[in-house]
């Protein structure tokens, strides 16, 4: 099976770091797949799942915040905010989160608080998803 090395960090601590078969990125564009040998690049992350299966078959999901991911000659690096696996997730604070972002959208101060509510309203949102996604598994 081919593989390729994946190393993913988060500004508070180390996430991931081994040989991988695949991996599937949240964009602004939907999901994006990326496997061994993939051809260089640069591309945004946003508020998702991240899914990556390892060389042993087994796969890991984790809720993410915004970040970036580069591809590059086989080794894939990937920079986030915050990532969390489901067991991480407290399920009543992403809801508390979700409610208080929704009730700032509703008050309509400035662009910029607008825009910071709704970026915590994706996140809570995302992390409920995964979440709830665990679950069911």
């Amino acid at each position: 099976m081919n593989t390729f090395t994946l190393v993913v960090l988060a500004a508070e601590k180390p996430f991931y770091e081994g040989e991988c078969t695949s991996l599937v990125i949240p964009t602004i564009n939907g999901q994006y797949g990326v496997l061994a040998n993939h051809h260089n690049m640069i591309v945004a992350i946003v508020p998702g799942t991240l899914k990556i299966t390892d060389n042993n078959g087994e796969e890991t999901i984790a809720a993410v915040s915004s970040g970036i991911t580069k591809v590059e000659d086989n080794h894939v690096l990937i920079l986030v905010d915050t990532i969390e696996r489901p067991e991480e997730i407290d399920e009543n604070r992403a809801k508390r989160s979700a409610e208080e972002a929704k009730e700032a959208i509703l008050q309509k101060k400035s662009i910029q608080d607008y825009h910071a509510a709704q970026a915590k309203m994706a996140r809570a949102i995302n992390r409920l998803r995964v979440k709830k996604h665990n679950e069911y598994r």
